[in-house]
């Protein structure tokens, strides 16, 4: 027993001189860099000095890869620039360009497949393909790089700026992506956190689909033609996202359910056909076949429609939402009413007509913000020249007066009387 101690011990002492072991290599070239590489242990850090390498890269053992200086890797044109095929591995301030433009292979500038504990950060990223390619990948930390596209291409030719497909406990933050197709995209992939990235100028922000139990929270999305599409996925945190300036949705939902939705600014959504087209707004939020949710203190502003409820979008909660100046605050047609207050709280509308004469904040009287004229405009749009008109006026007090000839909708029994009241 003395001895099994004792080899025990010496075991213990020598895993813990590990990392004091590890080699610190600097390289200057492509081809000393697939040298070290292909010598290289677990744990050593190799140092690429200044310069340009060219060419495609494999890792296949546990190392850290970072620059010292301007550093750019050239694939120049096809393949991955580095593909990752080791755990435990880090790059780290690189700048990556060139590599290939096959989406049907997902060329990318970094593609890991089949690892454990990732990191990426502080790296650019220029190029036609993917950006980063995660496929089943687990516990990795997407920081702080940037991926730019090739706005030259036509956006579905493009690759994703961040693209996962079956990855778990993936951490993607602070990222800049732009010109890319998508942002984030993200499929089949659970327990995420996409939190505080920058996408300007792509199709989606951040596309979403079959992943559940994620945070996607403090993101930015703008000029794109939608924010962020949540599809096909359940028990999501939402919060304190933006999205300005989107041509189609700031937030679109379909078949998302038992999720969160807290604090997001959806503004200027507004379709670029100037309602040419019919049917064609900008919807701030879009929620389609989509249930159990809660809303709570949104802001949905200055957009061709606020939100959009169809398809059997039952069960969900709004209350403290901000509904701004939108030329329609509301679109909804069902065959049941649906009541958007939750414990007395209602939401703000900047068009509630109504007073607060016992000044607790709440309005004296429930809003019904569309009503069936409403309903009709929206399926005879070339009738909407008549909306004021003396006809369509008295038909809406017919219709307030005498409940009995309403269809069902969406009433707030408690709307919020001052804007500061859900702040």
């Amino acid at each position: 027993m003395k001895r099994f101690g004792l080899l025990a011990t010496l075991v213990i002492g020598l895993t813990s001189l590990w990392p004091a072991l590890a080699t610190d290599w600097s390289v200057d070239s492509a081809h000393q860099l697939r040298q070290v590489l292909s010598q290289a242990s677990a744990g050593d850090r190799i140092t690429l000095t200044e310069g340009t390498y060219t060419g495609s890269f494999l890792i296949s053992v546990p190392v850290l890869i970072r620059a010292q200086g301007s550093v750019q890797i050239d694939a120049q044109g096809t393949g991955n620039a580095l593909s990752i095929q080791a755990d435990d591995v880090t790059i780290d301030g690189l700048n990556i360009r060139g590599w290939g433009s096959d989406l049907t292979e997902t060329d990318a500038a970094i593609k890991a497949v089949s690892v454990n504990n990732l990191t990426v950060r502080n790296t650019l990223l220029q190029g036609d393909g993917f950006g980063i390619y995660l496929e089943n990948v687990n516990e990795a930390q997407i920081e702080h790089n940037r991926v730019q596209g090739n706005p030259a291409m036509r956006s579905a030719d493009r690759g994703n700026g961040i693209h996962l497909i079956s990855s778990q406990q993936i951490v993607v933050d602070g990222n800049r992506v732009s010109d890319t197709r998508d942002g984030l995209y993200i499929i089949n992939s659970q327990h995420n956190r996409l939190v505080n990235n920058q996408m300007r100028n792509l199709r989606f922000g951040i596309h979403y689909m079959y992943s559940h139990a994620n945070t996607v929270e403090g993101n930015v999305a703008q000029n794109v033609d939608v924010g962020y599409a949540l599809m096909s996925s359940h028990s999501l945190a939402v919060s304190d996202n933006v999205a300005q300036n989107c041509r189609d949705y700031g937030l679109l939902l379909n078949f998302v359910n038992r999720s969160e939705f807290v604090g997001n600014r959806l503004e200027s959504i507004r379709s670029d056909t100037d309602g040419q087209v019919v049917n064609d707004e900008g919807k701030a939020l879009f929620v389609y076949n989509s249930g159990q949710n809660l809303f709570r203190n949104n802001l949905l502003a200055d957009s061709d429609l606020g939100i959009h409820l169809t398809a059997g979008s039952e069960g969900n909660r709004f209350t403290e939402n901000r509904f701004v100046h939108n030329r329609v605050q509301v679109k909804y047609v069902s065959s049941r009413e649906q009541e958007w207050s939750v414990d007395g709280r209602g939401n703000y509308w900047s068009n509630y007509l109504g007073w607060d004469l016992d000044s607790d904040g709440i309005g004296d009287a429930g809003f019904e913000p569309n009503d069936d004229m409403d309903k009709l405009m929206w399926t005879y749009p070339e009738a909407e020249v008549l909306m004021d008109s003396p006809a369509v006026l008295l038909l809406r007090w017919v219709q307030r007066n005498f409940p009995v000839l309403k269809s069902p909708g969406v009433r707030d029994s408690y709307p919020l009387y001052q804007l500061n009241g859900v702040e």
